[in-house]
């Protein structure tokens, strides 16, 4: 299953990520960090909507999202 995971010691809660999710997916958790910012999160019920476009990742100022992608099944070679 494609997944993202949020550094919560990185995160600052700038909340761009939210901003570029194609599923909508990313929200602003009510828990705060160790630095006192509400950080990004994907609530578990919403986790198997994630398309791993990587959106969030790319625009993050600091790195603090991880993309996972499943594997894709491998074609069936035939003729």
């Amino acid at each position: 299953m494609s997944r993202i995971e949020v550094d919560e010691a990185l995160c600052k809660g700038c909340l761009l990520c939210t901003t570029v999710c194609p599923v909508e997916i990313i929200v602003q958790s009510s828990r705060f960090n160790q630095q006192g910012y509400k950080v990004a999160e994907v609530p578990e019920a919403d986790r198997a909507k994630c398309t791993a476009c990587a959106s969030c990742a790319t625009i993050c100022p600091d790195l603090a999202i991880t993309v996972w992608r499943s594997r894709k099944p491998a074609k069936k070679g035939g003729a």
